[in-house]
């Protein structure tokens, strides 16, 4: 695909579902095969740790960081858009209080105080910044994670129970099995109707267990996914995460997605081909896939670098070519 070709729109509205990285490349391809103002970015909200985790203890709010990096990706594409991406994404340096807070968490978390909403208070920074589209926490009030966790005891049958989104992605043994607290909690209303509004909702990629999976802990999503007349993608990580999860198979992710949410129905799962060369493991992705009901995509949809390499880092423009053509079966 051309670089510089532009992509003609596939879908009127698109929701995806994720944070971090992760989101961001999905919502720079949603740029590419939306139409303008059509994408809305559902976001976890159980970071605990960085500037994020500081402004979550100190005020109380959702915390911030997801919902910025998801506000910056979806900043109008002009020379005032590109600032305001800029800038809400620039950290303080120094050591004073300030140090190490990026200027759009502080904006959020400034806006939530003034308009006493943090939804109105996203939707402001998307109006300052003539965002392609809105963003939502996917609950309105702060999740913790906790997990199960093998191989941190001398008995590898035992498990030991890790909290918090920084833990859980960061811990040296096997995550099991996660849940959020409070347990089966609220979804943001205004997250249901874009899911039932939506032509195509994609899940993933991002850090498996504490980026994907929670939305998956939150009923009402779970059941808004299993309704709608959406296309429903679930794009696979590059390559297993260090920490959460160390030496996973992309088979045993889709078991993961089983696993915490055993009624969910997905159309597409979307591979890079670059990842899984062989014919075995592509056999083995494809029975997994079974149990979602979905039927497997393989396209390239990794970067490369200089020498031609892939990276683990989606592509937007491959990423979009490829939801294209899916949204095309």
């Amino acid at each position: 695909m051309n670089q510089d070709e532009p992509l003609t729109p596939c879908v009127h509205r698109m929701t995806s579902l994720g944070g971090g990285h992760g989101l961001y490349q999905t919502l720079l391809a949603a740029r590419y095969c939306c139409e303008p103002r059509g994408v809305t970015a559902v976001v976890t909200v159980a970071d605990d740790g960085g500037s994020s985790g500081r402004l979550r203890r100190e005020l109380g709010q959702l915390p911030p960081g997801d919902l910025r990096m998801a506000l910056s990706a979806l900043a109008a594409d002009d020379e005032e858009g590109s600032l305001w991406a800029r800038t809400l994404q620039h950290r303080f340096g120094g050591h004073g209080a300030l140090a190490g807070h990026a200027v759009g968490n502080l904006l959020i978390a400034g806006l939530c105080d003034v308009l006493g909403s943090p939804q109105a208070a996203l939707d402001m920074v998307a109006k300052l910044t003539r965002s392609y589209g809105r963003v939502m926490p996917v609950c309105t009030e702060p999740l913790d994670i906790e997990a199960d966790v093998a191989g941190l005891e001398h008995d590898p049958r035992l498990m030991r129970l890790v909290r918090g989104q920084v833990a859980v992605a960061t811990t040296p043994g096997q995550v099991r099995r996660v849940r959020v607290v409070p347990e089966k909690p609220a979804a943001n209303p205004e997250v249901l109707q874009a899911l039932r509004d939506a032509d195509l909702i994609t899940l993933g990629p991002g850090s498996w267990f504490s980026s994907v999976i929670p939305h998956l802990l939150v009923p009402e999503v779970v059941d808004g996914l299993r309704r709608t007349h959406a296309r429903k993608v679930l794009v696979l990580n590059l390559s297993a995460e260090p920490g959460e999860t160390q030496g996973f198979s992309s088979e045993r992710h889709i078991h993961m997605i089983r696993q915490h949410a055993p009624s969910l129905v997905i159309d597409h799962i979307l591979v890079d081909a670059s990842s899984l060369p062989s014919v075995s493991e592509r056999d083995f992705i494809e029975r997994a896939a079974g149990g979602l009901g979905a039927r497997v995509t393989f396209r390239d949809i990794s970067q490369v670098d200089e020498h031609g390499r892939p990276v683990p880092i989606h592509d937007p423009r491959k990423l979009a070519d490829a939801l294209r053509e899916i949204m095309a079966y």
